[in-house]
This record gives C-alpha cells, structure tokens and sequence, in this order.
C-alpha cells in the first residue's frame, strides 16, 4: 500500500516490523484504517497489539516499512505536533494525580493557548459527553470511582477534538457493569463523532460489540482482517478458537448490528 492509495487514510501500516532485543514484536504488518472507522486490535497478551499502538504516535519507531498518519510518514511528523493530534486512551484513564477533574481535561487546549472560557465550556461540554456531572470538575482522580476515571481519560482523549483515537484496554480493569455501560457509551460517542479509532482489547465480546473491522494478532502478525459481520463465518482456525472459547460462556456473544 501506498500514501497516494486515498486521501481518508487516517492511520497505515505499511510493512511495519519492530525488533526489540533481537525480538521481533511485529513482523511484516499492513494494516490501514480510514477515518470515521473503529478498527478493533483483538490477540492475546504478547501478540503485538499495544507495539502497534505505540509506533502510531512514535513512542516507537518502525525497525522496518513505514507507518504513516494522515499520509505522512511518523518519522516525518514532529513528535509533539504528532501526538496532539492523536487522542490515546489506557486503563484506568491515564489520568494525572494531582490534577483535579478539569485540569486533567484541558492539559491539550492549555498547550494549544485555548482561551480561558473557551477551555471551560469545552470542559463542561465533554462532561456532559461522557456522562459525567460538572460538579466533578475540581475533584481529584483519587476521589472517583474507576469508571469516572475512565470517563474523565476519553474525555481528556477528545478534549482538543483530534481526528484519530488510540485505546490500549482502557475498560479491561472496571467491574462487568460499569465496563458494559462504557462500551455502549463510547460506541454511541463515535457514531456521533466519526473518529478514526483503533481499539485494543483481547475480549471478543468487546471487539464484535464496537468494532466496523477486527484485525486479529499472534505473536506480532496479523492473522486476520475482516468487517466484524464476517467474523462469525470465518473459518480460520485461530479466530474459530476465539469465537468457540466465547460461545462456551454463559452469555452468548452480541449479534453485530
């Protein structure tokens, strides 16, 4: 593939391999996503999913190929300009521990020389996105619960509205009602918003509810890439042992939309 290949290619991996150590983390991966697309990352711990994640906002650099963002080259961006553009969400929300609600929200707009009011009403607008009261505004992240953390981490993601979303797990540590909830939330969110987003999770269940694609990874290749109404009638042996282990569970899988 090639940066010329269309214009709304948000994110490109283009033969991308990383070493560490002598260990190669990825190997030979091409992979693309466009913009207003929700690209699930599904594998096992190992598999190379949060290595991905990182060469997308240079926190890594590719030993081989390119990735590009937005048709350019990540070796080409400025680091710093790369990841303002970019809204990266993790476990637990990621959040700053002695920064209060709002502070934690409006560290992009602040670096970005956002107006005072503009920064406020941004503030309170993205509470209210992510279901949150504003009363929670001057609340420090030790005073919330793990699911206001993890509210308060994608609206910080979207405070300066980037084009492009990363999440590595971020609903993997919360209690099974709250993560549910989050999951419906952030799917309706991006119905409405049309980022280009990559989500990493290693839950099937997760990665048929929210996903328009699921790449599949094993020992940092990609295995398979399919639109998620595909996957049920997939018969490669990897993705039929992810869908078999998760049928056995008491609940059975979400039909996709």
């Amino acid at each position: 593939m090639t940066a010329s290949l269309s214009h709304d290619l948000a994110i490109e991996f283009d033969r991308v391999s990383f070493r560490l150590n002598g260990r190669r983390l990825l190997d030979d991966l091409a992979l693309s996503v466009k913009t207003g697309e929700t690209l699930v990352l599904l594998g096992r711990s190992g598999s190379g999913k949060t290595t991905a994640l990182k060469l997308i906002n240079r926190l890594l650099l590719p030993t081989s190929g390119e990735v590009r963002v937005n048709g350019r080259r990540t070796t080409d961006w400025d680091p710093i300009q790369l990841r303002r553009s970019i809204g990266y969400v993790i476990q637990d929300g990621g959040l700053f521990p002695h920064f209060t609600v709002e502070r934690n929200i409006a560290v992009v707009p602040q670096i970005e020389n956002w107006p005072r009011a503009r920064i406020a009403a941004r503030v309170e607008e993205l509470l209210s996105t992510v279901g949150l009261s504003k009363d929670l505004s001057s609340r420090y992240p030790r005073q919330l619960s793990g699911g206001q953390r993890q509210r308060v981490g994608v609206a910080r993601a979207l405070a300066a509205d980037p084009p492009i979303l990363i999440l590595d797990e971020p609903f993997g540590a919360l209690d099974p009602i709250t993560r549910s909830e989050m999951q419906k939330e952030f799917r309706a969110l991006q119905q409405r918003l049309h980022k280009a987003v990559i989500f990493v999770t290693h839950d099937l269940r997760e990665a048929l509810l929210l996903a328009d694609r699921i790449a599949l990874m094993e020992e940092g290749r990609l295995i398979v890439d399919l639109p998620v109404e595909e996957c049920s009638r997939s018969r490669h042996p990897l993705l039929r042992a992810y869908i078999e282990a998760f049928s056995g569970l008491p609940h059975p899988l979400p039909e996709p939309e």
